[in-house]
C-alpha cells in the first residue's frame, strides 16, 4: 500500500503521477533534490532512519549487480521495515514484491541499460511484480536521449547521476546525441548553464547542462504524457539510438504488457508517422476486433474502397461520390494502411477517425503484407455475395488481388485511373445495378449492433437487442437507441464511435450473453466517480477507457473504467472509474 504516491493519468505504461511530499513533485521527474539514502548494508549496519515528508527515503538495502545467482540474491535480501514516512526499497526484477513501500529501486539497472531485451524483460518483469500503484525508479541511466523511452516503458522516477557524469567526462548531451566539449564552436541551449561562452563553457558547466537539459526532456514527455502522445514522440526519439531503437520494437513485441495498459479510446489524433506505427496498440487491437469480433449484417455486395485524408471518411468529398453512386445497395468497407479495413458502421470508432499518416503514394511490403492480412481474415470471417474493389491501380489493387488469388475469389474491379473519375464512378453505379438497396433504419441497426461487437465482445449486438425492438430518436452518427417500452438503453458518442450505456442498458447487458465487465464495489453508493480503495474486485480483461458495470451492496451503477482491470484492484489510491448513472439499492 502506497501513501505517498498517487496516479492522475495514463499514456500506456506511461504515468502522470504525484510523489506526495511536503513539496509534492509531479512524476515522472528527476529527484536528487527531494531523495534521502539512508545507506547500504553492505559497509554497516543501518539505523532505521526517522524518515520525513520533505524527501523520499531510500531505506537501508544492499543493491546486487546485474546477474547475481539466485542464491546469493535469496540469501542477502532484505526485511524492510513497515514505516510511516514515504519511502523508497531497493530490489531487482525477480526480488521485487510489496514491501509497503512509495517507490522502489531497480539496483542493477546499470546491468541492462543498453540492452534492449534485457531492459524489457526486467522493466516487465518487476511492473508485475510490483503494487501497480508505485512507483518506480532506475538510478544512474538516464540522459535527454533516453529518459523518453524509459518513461514509455513505465519508468517514473530518475536521477542526475549519469547526466552529471557525462558532462564531468567531457561530453555535452542533447535530446537527441551528445558531443564533446571541443567539438562545439557554439553551445545549442539557452539554460542557464550556458549562458557562458562556449570558449570559457567547462566541464563543471556540461554537467549543470546536462542536467538541464534531462529536466526539460522530462517536461516536454509529462507533456506527451498528457496530451496521450508520448508514442509518436518516442517513434521518433528511438531513431536517435541504436539500442533505443532495438528497445522500442522489443516493447512492440511484448503485446499483451502494453496492451493492458493503453486505452481502448482517446481524444488525440494518433500519428501514424513510420512503419512502426503499425505495431502500435491500437492499431493491433482494432485489427484484431475487426476480424474476431466484427461481422457483417448485410447481405448485400461488398465495397471495397479506399480511404481519405479527410476523417471520418464519409465527410471526404470522394466518399460522398462513393455513397451517392453506391446508394445503398452494398456494404462499404475502407482499406487504409496502417488501420487495414474499417467497415462503414466502425468509421467513427477509435481509431479510425482519429489517425493521420504521411500520404506519398508509395506502400512499403510491411504495409502491403498487413493491410493484406488484415483483409484476408476479415474475408475469411464475412462472406458476400459480390466482391467489388473501387480502388486504385497501384498497392490497393495489388493487396486485393493477392487476398483474392489467396482465397479464390472473385473480385470486380471498377476503377479507370482514378477512383472519383467520371467514368470510374459510372463503372460503380453500373456494376450495382439491379442490388437492391438497404433502409437507413437497417443501416442504423446494424452499425449499433457492430459497435457493440466491437466494443464488447463477438455477437454482443445480437445478444443485446435481439429481443428488443430499437428505435433510433437522433440521425447517424448521433443515435440514441430505445427498445420497444420507450426506454433508452444506449446512446452512440460519435467522438469516440462507442456505445454509452443507461441504467436500463447496463441492465440488459448484464442479463444478456454478451460478455459484461464488471467492478465489485463495497457498500457505499458511488457520486461521480469510484476511487480505488473501494474496488473489491474487477474483471482481469477490463482496460482504461472500457465502459464497466458497478455492482456493490448498496448501488447498481454504469460507468468509465480509467484504470485497467489489474491496477483496479491493486491501487490504494486514484480514481478508478467514472460513474455515469447509479441506482441506490
Amino acid at each position: 500500500m502506497t501513501d505517498y504516491f498517487e496516479v492522475h493519468a495514463r499514456d500506456g505504461a506511461a504515468r502522470i503521477g504525484e510523489l506526495r511530499l511536503s513539496d509534492s513533485v509531479t512524476t515522472p521527474a528527476v529527484v536528487d533534490d527531494v531523495l534521502a539514502d539512508a545507506g547500504s548494508l553492505w559497509a554497516a549496519e543501518r539505523e532505521l532512519p526517522d524518515g520525513s515528508d520533505d524527501v523520499l527515503t531510500v531505506l537501508p538495502h544492499r543493491s546486487l549487480p546485474a546477474g547475481s545467482a539466485d542464491e546469493v540474491r535469496e540469501s542477502f535480501a532484505v526485511d524492510y521495515p513497515d514505516v510511516d514516512f514515504p519511502s523508497a526499497a531497493v530490489v531487482t526484477a525477480d526480488t521485487a514484491d510489496d514491501y509497503g513501500a512509495d517507490a522502489y529501486v531497480l539496483s542493477d539497472a546499470q546491468g541492462f541499460v543498453g540492452h534492449a531485451r534485457a531492459f524489457r524483460d526486467n522493466v516487465i518483469e518487476a511492473k508485475e511484480n510490483l503494487p501497480a500503484d508505485t512507483a518506480l525508479m532506475l538510478s544512474g541511466v538516464a540522459t535527454p536521449r533516453n529518459v523518453s523511452l524509459l518513461v514509455y516503458a513505465g519508468v517514473d522516477l530518475v536521477d542526475e547521476t549519469l547526466a552529471r557524469a557525462r558532462g564531468l567526462e567531457g561530453f555535452y548531451l542533447t535530446s537527441d546525441g551528445e558531443y564533446f566539449l571541443e567539438d562545439l564552436d557554439e553551445l545549442p541551449c539557452a539554460c542557464e548553464a550556458c549562458r557562458t561562452p562556449a570558449s570559457e563553457f567547462t566541464r563543471a558547466d556540461a554537467a549543470d547542462h546536462n542536467a538541464n537539459a534531462l529536466r526539460a526532456e522530462l517536461a516536454r514527455v509529462r507533456r506527451r504524457v498528457r496530451d496521450g502522445r508520448l508514442r509518436d514522440y518516442v517513434e521518433g526519439q528511438a531513431r536517435h539510438d541504436q539500442w533505443l531503437t532495438a528497445l522500442f520494437r522489443r516493447f512492440d513485441q511484448q503485446y499483451s504488457f502494453m496492451e493492458e495498459r493503453v486505452p481502448v479510446i482517446r481524444d488525440s489524433e494518433l500519428t501514424a508517422a513510420s512503419e512502426e506505427s503499425i505495431d502500435r496498440v491500437e492499431i493491433q487491437r482494432f485489427a484484431d476486433r475487426v476480424t474476431k469480433r466484427y461481422r457483417n449484417r448485410f447481405d448485400h455486395p461488398l465495397v471495397l474502397l479506399p480511404c481519405s485524408a479527410k476523417k471520418p471518411y464519409s465527410e471526404s468529398q470522394s466518399h460522398r461520390q462513393f455513397q451517392e453512386a453506391v446508394q445503398y445497395r452494398a456494404h462499404m468497407v475502407s482499406m487504409t494502411s496502417p488501420i487495414g479495413v474499417v467497415p462503414q458502421e466502425l468509421e467513427l470508432t477509435y481509431p479510425a477517425q482519429h489517425y493521420d499518416s504521411v500520404v506519398t503514394g508509395d506502400w512499403s511490403e510491411d504495409e502491403k503484407s498487413f493491410v493484406a492480412e488484415v483483409l484476408r481474415r476479415y474475408l475469411e470471417r464475412n462472406d458476400y455475395p459480390r466482391i467489388v474493389a473501387h480502388v486504385p491501380p497501384g498497392a490497393y489493387t495489388e493487396i486485393v488481388e493477392r487476398v483474392a488469388d489467396d482465397l479464390g475469389l472473385d473480385v470486380e474491379f471498377t476503377v479507370s485511373e482514378h477512383p472519383t473519375t467520371s467514368e470510374s464512378i459510372g463503372n460503380l453505379m453500373r456494376t450495382l445495378d439491379g442490388e437492391p438497396k438497404f433502409t437507413r433504419e437497417e443501416r442504423e441497426h446494424n452499425a449499433v449492433k457492430a459497435i457493440a461487437d466491437y466494443q464488447l465482445g463477438p455477437d454482443a449486438g445480437d445478444a443485446l437487442f435481439a429481443d428488443v425492438e430499437l428505435e433510433m430518436t437522433s440521425r447517424f452518427p448521433k443515435l440514441q437507441v430505445w427498445n420497444d417500452a420507450g426506454v433508452q438503453l444506449a446512446t452512440m458518442v460519435p467522438q469516440y464511435g462507442v456505445l454509452s450505456f443507461t441504467l436500463e442498458g447496463a441492465k440488459v447487458w448484464r442479463d444478456s450473453d454478451a460478455p459484461t465487465k464488471t467492478v465489485e464495489i463495497d457498500g457505499f453508493v458511488p457520486h461521480g466517480s469510484v476511487l480505488a480503495p473501494g474496488v473489491v474486485d474487477a474483471d482481469a480483461d477490463i482496460r482504461p477507457g472500457d465502459e464497466v458495470v458497478v455492482e456493490g451492496p448498496k448501488a447498481f451503477a454504469i460507468g468509465r473504467a480509467e484504470m485497467g482491470g489489474r491496477e483496479l484492484v491493486e491501487s490504494t489510491r486514484g480514481v478508478g472509474v467514472e460513474i455515469r448513472h447509479v441506482e441506490e439499492r
